[in-house]
């Protein structure tokens, strides 16, 4: 039988307190994050796309013409990753995967007419995900920069 002291109870309790659900940050980013998920699908869904193929198209709204190597780069995404999203994205019309012609081992990736023309479709689906965060324009700003100085600290030190 262990008899704790109340000095050893208090620091049970207080090592216990640290692994709380709902005070850890990477939680709150997590669930954060489904829920703009789940207001991005329904949104998207009139689109024809899925949110990752969302974030390759404002990548090439951008930029047109990029390399899968950029866009991953942009994404944080490894080719592996990417290419079955951007054949996928190829085969419903929205871009085309052109070899470099100085180095075949690199895929161009461009926007069609209809890849473009989604654009102008796309800008409701910002403002109705603006409209369900419930946030004013400058609370948006404060916490994207904040989260990008976070994503950047977490990057930096994952070595």
């Amino acid at each position: 039988m262990v008899i704790m002291t109340t000095q050893n109870k208090t620091l049970l309790e207080d090592q216990n307190s640290l692994l709380v659900l709902d005070d850890q940050l990477c939680f709150a980013l997590y669930s954060t994050m489904l829920g703009m998920n789940k207001v991005y699908r329904n949104l998207l869904k009139k689109l024809g796309i899925t949110y990752s193929q969302f974030l390759v198209m404002m990548t090439l709204w951008e930029h047109d013409s990029l390399s899968v190597s950029e866009i991953g780069g942009r994404l944080f995404l490894d080719s592996a990753t990417l290419t079955p999203l951007l054949k996928r994205m190829e085969s419903q019309g929205l871009l085309l995967r052109i070899r470099a012609i100085n180095d075949e081992r690199n895929v161009i990736i461009s926007l069609t007419e209809q890849g473009r023309d989604l654009k102008q479709r796309a800008i409701e689906v910002r403002d109705r995900v603006f409209c369900a965060t419930e946030c004013t324009p400058q609370e948006l700003t404060n916490m994207r920069d904040s989260l990008i100085l976070l994503r950047n600290n977490l990057f930096k030190n994952s070595i």
